[in-house]
Order: C-alpha cells, then structure tokens, then sequence
C-alpha cells in the first residue's frame, strides 16, 4: 500500500470511529465525560490525514500515530474504570455527584448523568471504550507504517 492509502485508512478509521459514536449517541447512548475525552484524538487524526495528503514527509504521519495511541490509551483507562480495576474521575463515577446540588438530585426532570464506571453497551463482553482501544491501536500501526513509507519514500 502506499503512504497516501495508509494515511487515508487511518484517518478514515478515526472519522469511521467517530461515526460510529454518534450513531449510538443518536440511539440513546449519551456519552460520559471519558467518552467525549476519546473522541477529541480522533478529530485530530482527521484534521492530521488530511494535512499528511497534503505535505510529504513521516511527520504528520506521525503525529497521527500520537492522536491514534491517545485515544487507546484513553480507551483503555475507561475500561479500567468500567470493570472497576481503578478509580476514575469523581465527576462521572459512583463515587462523586457530577457537580449537582440537592436541588439536582431531587428534581422530577433534572440533568441526565451519564457515568464513566457504568458500560451502556457491549458486544462480545467488551464495551464501546474496549473496541475504542482496539481499534485505536489498530490504527496507530497504520500511522506508523505510513510514516514509515514516508521515510523509505524520502531517502
């Protein structure tokens, strides 16, 4: 493959990924704060492929490598934090409020919470933030190989 067709797989799983997120936002998955921390590297990798079309050279490239291992290594906290392996931010787990205040609580039509240590969909036992991950690390190769053709390219 060439380095323009690694660059547009990669950016293109970040926009598909993204895709995919608001789909099941549309479906009645609102995300929770480490869901939306998931999404911010996956815009970068978008705006990074488009500008690795447009220069030559591993560094863009690279630099969607980094967006791509961001958003895995987010993922893969957030799968902690669901499986309860470690603590997540008090703001969206069980163990704090969310910032709401009594009145919050006790209203009939207050704020949705959405919590971080809670899965809200699953599929072969492994959560939306766990196919984040995975997919994410996938596409990290990608940018690496493609900074990799890069360089082969330029010498």
């Amino acid at each position: 493959m060439t380095r323009n067709t690694l660059v547009l797989l990669a950016a293109g799983g970040s926009f598909a990924l993204l895709a995919g997120a608001y789909l099941f936002q549309a479906m009645g998955y609102p995300p929770c704060a480490l869901c939306w921390y998931q999404r911010y590297p996956h815009f970068a990798a978008v705006a990074i492929g488009v500008l690795a079309l447009a220069v030559r050279g591993p560094l863009f490239p690279i630099l969607g490598s980094i967006a791509a291992s961001a958003t895995a290594i987010l993922g893969a906290y957030h799968t902690g934090v669901e499986r309860h392996w470690w603590l997540g931010p008090a703001h969206c787990t069980g163990s704090g409020l969310g910032g709401l205040s009594g009145g919050d609580l006790l209203a009939v039509e207050g704020p949705r919470i959405v919590m971080c240590d809670q899965i809200a969909w699953q599929f072969l036992s492994l959560s939306m933030a766990s196919w984040n991950a995975i997919f994410s690390l996938v596409l990290m190769v990608i940018w690496i190989v493609a900074a990799r053709r890069s360089s082969s390219q330029a010498a």
